[in-house]
């Protein structure tokens, strides 16, 4: 059981670091911490969830919970699910984007509101370690929400107008999803791709930011003149785009566009966007009257801070996006909604939207592996003492001209570097600059 515990959620290896005696275990702790009545379960299609559900199920019941099971589902349909029916708890088995040897479970409150890292995990893990406790008036039952779900997402759909989209599903959630979406609405021309269920991932890993899962997207779309494509992860919560032309979209792009595009009818509303994200998708908040406010990486803390602030619209450099109007919550589902939107209201291609925003050359995120992540960033903030410093999420260090945030996986154990400069020779230089540094701080460094 040790390590399980993560900054956003439970992760581990099936079954050497996570089984059903631990799953059960958890499930008991969930519903005793929590002091929950109601709990929904959802999971995804990895061999190992249906067994690991069932585990939790047990152990919830053996708590004195009364459980309703969706069965397989989408992250962003279980957080629906929670909130439309009133839940005390939610949980949601998954590794989401991981490979499937892996499997987890990601936890939420009533609200659909995340168990946080910093709190409520270290509670649950405690109470994982002592005697499950047992209680009478337990049950389960099998419900099923798609159709709901996805009529709230449909009401989404504005002014349609013929479109064509390659979506890939990756064999994950979104897979049962899609068709049914298009149903509800006859513009749109649906080119599926992998949309069955499978967690052995046959064709590739379901996770978009990887461009090897992409490429076969990318000739996608061009061979079939769409207007755009779009790749989910294995719980569909996040998401990634391809232009008309079969290009990548950056993933903090689409933040910029889905804000302009909300600010239309929101006119001064808060956005959050991630430290990570351009200097473009501030401008673009800005220049739409929008009040743009930065935040920590990682789903449980933007949805705290969403609520805090009242934003309309979050966007993360992941591909995760968030809605107030879905519970605060993220959907990747939702968010290719709104491309089409846009792209109806535009009349533009999305390459041509995107085009005015991709002005400043970035390295995207660099993983790097090193023995001792605070000393390579407390030698860093000493090198660059004489530029703007802030440590709301590991490092970032502002200079007017290019700008670098590193910070600590809470995932893997690995640091993250992103750069950004006004011009593609000063990105070249500063990358160099900035990696001799890390590598005089820690010989051993490598890229990972």
């Amino acid at each position: 059981m040790a390590g399980i515990f993560k900054a956003y959620d439970i992760r581990g290896r099936y079954p050497d670091e996570l089984d059903e005696a631990t799953a059960e275990r958890i499930g008991n702790a969930f519903v005793r911490l929590l002091a929950a009545e109601r709990v929904v379960i959802g999971q995804d299609m990895r061999l190992s969830s249906a067994s690991l559900a069932r585990a939790f199920t047990k152990g919830a019941i053996a708590g004195g919970a009364e459980v309703t099971d969706i069965g397989m589902a989408s992250t962003p349909l279980l957080n629906y699910a929670v909130s439309d029916g009133r839940f005390d708890g939610g949980v949601m088995v998954t590794a989401s984007h991981l490979p499937g040897e892996m499997n987890g479970f990601k936890l939420a409150r009533e609200d659909a509101i995340p168990l946080s890292g910093d709190r409520d995990l270290p509670l649950l893990e405690a109470r994982v370690r002592e005697e499950p406790v047992a209680r009478a008036g337990g049950s389960c039952r099998e419900s099923g929400m798609l159709d709901a779900y996805i009529g709230k997402v449909a009401g989404f759909v504005r002014a349609a107008k013929p479109l064509t989209a390659v979506v890939d599903a990756g064999n994950g959630m979104v897979g049962p999803e899609i068709p049914r979406l298009f149903e509800r609405v006859p513009a749109w021309r649906l080119v599926p791709m992998y949309t069955e269920p499978d967690g052995r991932f046959p064709h590739h890993h379901a996770n978009p930011l990887d461009p090897e899962t992409t490429r076969e997207l990318q000739e996608r779309v061009a061979a079939e003149g769409a207007d755009f494509g779009v790749a989910f992860d294995g719980d569909g919560d996040r998401c990634g785009f391809i232009d008309e032309r079969g290009e990548r979209v950056r993933e903090d792009l689409v933040t910029a566009l889905i804000a302009a595009f909300l600010l239309e009818q929101n006119p001064g509303a808060t956005i959050l966007y991630d430290l990570r994200s351009s200097r473009a998708v501030v401008e673009a908040i800005e220049r739409a009257g929008g009040r743009p406010v930065r935040s920590r990486v990682g789903h449980a803390f933007i949805k705290a801070l969403m609520r805090e602030e009242d934003a309309i619209f979050a966007g993360e450099l992941s591909g995760h996006y968030y809605y107030r109007d879905m519970g605060f919550t993220d959907n990747g589902l939702l968010t290719m909604v709104l491309v089409a939107n846009l792209l109806a209201a535009s009349g533009r291609p999305l390459s041509e939207l995107v085009r005015p925003l991709d002005r400043y050359p970035s390295t995207g995120e660099i993983n790097l592996h090193v023995g001792d992540p605070a000393a390579v960033l407390a030698v860093l903030a000493v090198r660059y003492r004489n530029a703007d410093l802030d440590h709301l999420d590991g490092l970032t260090v502002g200079y007017p001209d290019w700008w670098f945030n590193i910070r600590r996986s809470h995932t893997e154990p690995v640091v993250r570097l992103n750069l950004e400069a006004d011009t593609g020779s000063l990105l070249d230089e500063k990358r160099r600059e900035v990696l001799s540094v890390i590598r005089d701080a820690d010989p051993a460094v490598r890229e990972v």
